[in-house]
C-alpha cells in the first residue's frame, strides 16, 4: 500500500472526500449523502463505488469490512522483501512471490516497492516469527516496464526480480514451488490475498471475490492490509496442501494499492506484463 497517485478524477474525488471528514461537513443529512452513494456508485464513475463506501465510513455511516485478512504461518512461495545492512538482515517492508519461469529465479512483486530502492534487497519466503524455513536470497536484477519508469503508470505496477542465493546455484523454485502467472484472466473471482504487514512477524491472509476497478484495475475488498503488504500475490486456484496457484496480480496500482487498509488495488496482468515477464524470463 502506498500513498495516493490516482489521476484527475481520483484527486477530484479525495477532495470531496476530505471535504466531508471536516466537522461542518458531518452536518450534511443523510439523504443527501445516501444520494451522493448514489451518483458515486454507478458504473460510468469508474470505481467510485468504493469511494462512496469511504465516504460512509467518514462519516460514521458505514459498517466494518466484511472480511478481514488473519495472521498465519506463511506458505513457500510467499515471503517478505527485507533491506539490509553489511549482510545482515533489516527490516521487512514489501511483499513477492516465487513464479513459475525456465531458469526458476524470478519473484512478482509491486514496481513501486523496488523503485529507488538503494543498497541490497534480500527475500526470505515462508518467513514467519523471525524464522526462514527456505533461507534467505538475494535480489540480484529488477525488471519493470518503461511505462513506470518513465511515467509511474498505475497499470504497470508490477516488477519481477531476479533472486539467487550466497554461494550456492539451485533456484529458489526447487526449494519453494511457485505460483503460476496469469495473463489476460477475467476481474471477477475467488481470490487469496496474502502480505505482510510493516512490523508483523506473520503474513495476513484472505479469500474473497475481486471485483473490476476500471478496465485495468482489480479491486479486493477485506481488512487488514497496510503498508508493507504491497507486492502481495491475488491467488487463484490455491492448492490447500501447498498453498501454490495462479497470480492475477499484486497489491500495487490505484494509490499503489489502496490507501485504506481495508480496500486493496491491484493492476490487472495484460499484455504489457506478459512482454516485462519474458523480458525478465529471457535476462535472468
Amino acid at each position: 500500500m502506498g500513498p495516493e497517485s490516482g489521476g484527475t478524477e481520483g484527486a477530484r474525488s479525495f477532495r470531496w472526500l476530505r471535504w466531508l471528514a471536516r466537522p461542518s461537513a458531518r452536518l450534511v443529512s443523510t439523504s443527501v449523502l445516501a444520494t451522493l452513494a448514489v451518483i458515486f456508485a454507478t458504473p460510468a464513475s469508474g470505481g467510485t463505488g468504493t469511494l462512496a463506501a469511504r465516504i460512509a465510513r467518514v462519516v460514521g455511516l458505514g459498517s466494518a469490512p466484511a472480511h478481514n485478512g488473519k495472521p498465519f504461518g506463511g506458505t513457500p512461495a510467499v515471503g517478505a522483501l527485507f533491506t539490509t545492512s553489511d549482510g545482515q538482515l533489516g527490516t521487512h517492508f514489501c511483499t513477492a512471490s516465487v513464479v513459475s519461469s525456465p531458469h526458476g529465479d524470478l519473484l512478482v512483486t509491486a514496481a513501486h516497492c523496488v523503485t529507488g530502492r538503494q543498497g541490497t534487497i534480500a527475500f526470505v519466503p515462508g518467513y514467519a516469527n523471525g524464522n526462514a524455513p527456505y533461507d534467505v536470497w538475494y535480489v540480484s536484477r529488477v525488471f519493470t516496464d518503461q511505462a513506470w519508469n518513465t511515467s509511474a503508470s498505475q497499470d504497470d505496477d508490477v516488477a519481477f526480480l531476479e533472486v539467487r542465493q550466497n554461494g550456492a546455484s539451485t533456484p529458489i523454485e526447487d526449494v519453494t514451488g511457485a505460483e503460476e502467472l496469469g495473463i489476460g484472466l477475467p476481474p471477477v473471482g475467488l481470490t487469496q490475498v496474502i502480505g505482510y504487514p510493516n512490523g508483523a512477524s506473520e503474513p495476513v491472509i484472505c479469500q474473497t471475490w475481486t471485483k473490476a476497478f476500471g478496465a485495468t484495475q482489480l479491486e479486493f475488498d477485506c481488512g487488514g492490509y497496510p503498508d508493507g503488504t504491497s507486492g502481495g500475490p491475488f491467488l487463484i486456484n490455491a492448492d490447500q496442501a501447498t498453498g501454490q496457484g495462479t497470480v492475477t496480480g499484486v497489491i500495487g496500482g490505484y494509490e499503489q494499492g489502496g490507501d485504506d487498509p481495508a480496500v486493496s488495488y491491484a493492476a490487472r496482468l495484460g499484455d504489457n506484463i506478459g512482454a516485462l515477464y519474458k523480458t525478465a524470463e529471457a535476462d535472468s
